[in-house]
C-alpha cells in the first residue's frame, strides 16, 4: 500500500489502479532534493546512537477542532552516549516539553531543551551510559495534517459514518507517523519491545488500535480510555486509532502455531455483510500459510477493522474499507475476471502482515520488498482457490498496468519511494523467478524462509536478492538489476533459417542471461539464452514462442 497516482483511463482503468492500490500518500519522483528530506530519509548522528525499545503514546482527539493532545513515552537505548537526539514531529504539530525519567532505583525526571528545524528537532541530552535505558516523555499537541485522499493522501481523518456520527482515525504510510505523533521516523527502527496505544474518546463511541486491548477505563467525565497493545516490533506508521460506533466478533483459527484470535471490528450497521464477507480471512490464513510460513503476529492476534478509506496493511490490525464487495472496489484489476472472485483488501492487505510488517525494508528506496512480494500474494491465492494456470493468467493480466517509467528502486538516504511499479512489475519479476525455479516446492522453501529468516527483522533489497540466489542456487543479481534498477525489459531476438534457430537477449544489462522455455513447432524445450548469438541446429524452429509466464519480450529478425 504505497506510491503515486495515476491517471484513470476508463479503457484500462482496472490495470492502472494497481500501482495505488492501498496505497498510502504518494512521493513524487523529486530530482532535487532538499535538508528535510535528508534528515527524515537518514540515519543522521543524531540518531544513529540511539535505538527504540518501545513506544507508549496517549492520544486525546478533539473532533469539533481537528486537534489532538498527546504524550509518548519513548523507551530508548543507548548505544553510544551523544548530546544531541533528533525526534520528528511534523509541522505544524508542537512539542510542548521532553522530560528525560532516568531508569534507575528511583527514577528521576529531568526536564530537557530542545530545538526545531523544520520537522526534526533536536534535544539537549544529559550525559548518559551505554546500553542504558531511560525514557523520553514527549508532551505534543497541535493540529494534524488532515487526510485529503487517504489513504493515498494521507493524514488524520476526521469524517463521518452513513448515520452522520464521528468517525476518525489515521493512515500516513510514505508521509510518516510523525504527521500525528513524535518518533523516529525511519523504518530501520521499530520499536524491539513494541507499543501501546491509549485513545480517550466520548463515551458514545469505540476506540481501536493494534494488538490486544488491555484496558477500558471510564474517565466519569463523558469520555472512556481504551489501552491496546502490541508485544512485537512494529513498523511507525502501523500504529493507528480507529474511532467510530463499533461493534466486534471473534472467530479462532487453526494454524500452524496453534490458535490463532481473529476479530472483527465494523460500524454497527455493517456487521452482517462483514460476517458473510469476511469468511474469506480464513482460506486466506490458509493460503499464506502454506506459501509464507506461519502469520508472523500469534501474539497480537488478527484483525480487519472498517476504516473509513480503502485499507491499510496496519499491523495487526488491517484497515479494511473495500465496501464488503469482492476485487477493487468491485473492479479486477488484472482484467482476467480472476480478481473479481475474491476481496483485493483482505487479501492484499493481509499479505502485507508478512512482506512489509514482519519483513521491513530499512530505506522506503527499497519498498519493492514490500509491494512485489504482495502484489504476489494475490497470484498465490488465485492460485490457492482456483489452480495454477488462474494464477498465471492473473499475474500476466497485470502487467497492462506496469509504466516503466522509473526504475522501481529509489534513491536512498531521502525518503524516496522508486516508480508504482513496484507492484506489478516486481510481482512479475518473482513469477520470472519462478518459472527459472521450474520447482514450486523449492520456490515455496524460499519464500518460508524469507520469513524465519527475517521474521521481524528490517531488512536491505541487497539481502533479500542475495538470500534467494543463495537458496535457488541460481545467480538472479542480473534479474535484479534488470527489472529493479531499469526500465527495460528483456528483448528475446531470435531468426529462423530452415531448421536452425538462433536466438540472444538486447536491452538487457550486461550480462544478462536466463534459461527460457519455448516452444518451435511441436517441441517444448528449454534454452538459455544471453546477450551473444546461439545457434540450435536441426530443430523444427517454425512457429517459435516463448512461454507467456516469462516477462521478457520477444522480436524476429533476420538471420
Amino acid at each position: 500500500m504505497k506510491i503515486g497516482t495515476f491517471s484513470f483511463l476508463i479503457l484500462n482503468l482496472s490495470f492502472l489502479i494497481i500501482a495505488s492500490s492501498c496505497a498510502a500518500q504518494p512521493l513524487s519522483n523529486k530530482k532535487q532534493f532538499t535538508r528535510q528530506d535528508t534528515l527524515r530519509g537518514t540515519i543522521t548522528p543524531e540518531r544513529a546512537w540511539w535505538n527504540v525499545l518501545r513506544y507508549d503514546i496517549q492520544v486525546t482527539p478533539d473532533y469539533l477542532g481537528k486537534t489532538i493532545q498527546g504524550k509518548n513515552l519513548i523507551t530508548i537505548q543507548v548505544l553510544k552516549p551523544e548530546t544531541k537526539l533528533q525526534l520528528d514531529l511534523q509541522e505544524p504539530m508542537i512539542i510542548d516539553s521532553i522530560f528525560l525519567i532516568a531508569q534507575t532505583g528511583n527514577a528521576s525526571k529531568t526536564n530537557l531543551t530542545f530545538q526545531k528545524d523544520g520537522n526534526a528537532w533536536f534535544v539537549t541530552m544529559p550525559a548518559l551510559t551505554a546500553h542504558a535505558t531511560p525514557v523520553l516523555e514527549v508532551n505534543y499537541h497541535g493540529k494534524p495534517r488532515e487526510a485529503i485522499r487517504p489513504p493515498w493522501d494521507g493524514g488524520w481523518i476526521w469524517t463521518k459514518d452513513k448515520q452522520g456520527r464521528p468517525w476518525m482515525s489515521v493512515a500516513c504510510q510514505g508521509l510518516g507517523a510523525s504527521v500525528w505523533y513524535p518518533c523516529k521516523d525511519h523504518q530501520s527502527d521499530e520499536p524491539d519491545k513494541g507499543a501501546s496505544l491509549s485513545i480517550t474518546v466520548p463515551d458514545t463511541l469505540v476506540a481501536v488500535a493494534n494488538g490486544r486491548l488491555q484496558s477500558k477505563t471510564p474517565n466519569n467525565n463523558g469520555t472512556t480510555t481504551y489501552t491496546w497493545a502490541v508485544k512485537n516490533p512494529i513498523n511507525n506508521y502501523n500504529i493507528v486509532p480507529y474511532i467510530g460506533k463499533y461493534v466486534t466478533w471473534h472467530e479462532n483459527y487453526a494454524g500452524e502455531k496453534g490458535n490463532l484470535d481473529c476479530d472483527y471490528w465494523v460500524l454497527d450497521y455493517d456487521l452482517e455483510k462483514a460476517k458473510k464477507q469476511f469468511t474469506q480471512a480464513d482460506k486466506m490464513l490458509k493460503c499464506f500459510e502454506y506459501w509464507f510460513g506461519p502469520y508472523p503476529f500469534y501474539e497480537d492476534g488478527y484483525k480487519l477493522v472498517e476504516a473509513p478509506h480503502l485499507g491499510m496493511e496496519h499491523q495487526s490490525a488491517v484497515a479494511y474499507g473495500n465496501k464488503f464487495e469482492n476485487g477493487y472496489l468491485g473492479r479486477d484489476l488484472s482484467g482476467t475476471g480472476w480478481g473479481t472472485k475474491w476481496d483485493f483488501i483482505i487479501v492484499h492487505e493481509s499479505g502485507h502482515e508478512w512482506f512489509a510488517n514482519s519483513i521491513t525494508s530499512n530505506d522506503i528506496a527499497d519498498m519493492w520488498v514490500h509491494e512485489g512480494f504482495t502484489n504476489y500474494s494475490e497470484t498465490l491465492f488465485t492460485t490457492c482457490e482456483y489452480g495454477v494456470e488462474a494464477g498465471n493468467e492473473y499475474v500476466i493480466g497485470t502487467r497492462a498496468g506496469i509504466k516503466n517509467d522509473i526504475p522501481i528502486i529509489g534513491q536512498y538516504g531521502v525518503n524516496q519511494e522508486g516508480s508504482g511499479d513496484m507492484y506489478p512489475k516486481s510481482g512479475n519479476m518473482l513469477h520470472t523467478i519462478r518459472q527459472i525455479i521450474n520447482n514450486d516446492s523449492a520456490f515455496r522453501n524460499i519464500l518460508r524462509g524469507l520469513n524465519k529468516t527475517y521474521y521481524h527483522k528490517t531488512v536491505t533489497s541487497k539481502e533479500v536478492e542475495a538470500y534467494i540466489s543463495r537458496q535457488a542456487n541460481i545467480d538472479f543479481s542480473k534479474v535484479f538489476d534488470q527489472y529493479l534498477r531499469t526500465t527495460q525489459i528483456p528483448v528475446l531476438e531470435y531468426a529462423i533459417k530452415g531448421k536452425d534457430l538462433k536466438f540472444r537477449f538486447t536491452n538487457c544489462v550486461k550480462g544478462f542471461g536466463i534459461p527460457v522455455k519455448v516452444t518451435f513447432g511441436n517441441d517444448e524445450r528449454w534454452i538459455r539464452a544471453n546477450e551473444e548469438w546461439t545457434i540450435i541446429s536441426g530443430t523444427n524452429a517454425g512457429n517459435f514462442t516463448v512461454d507467456k509466464n516469462f516477462y521478457i519480450n520477444t522480436k524476429k529478425v533476420n538471420w
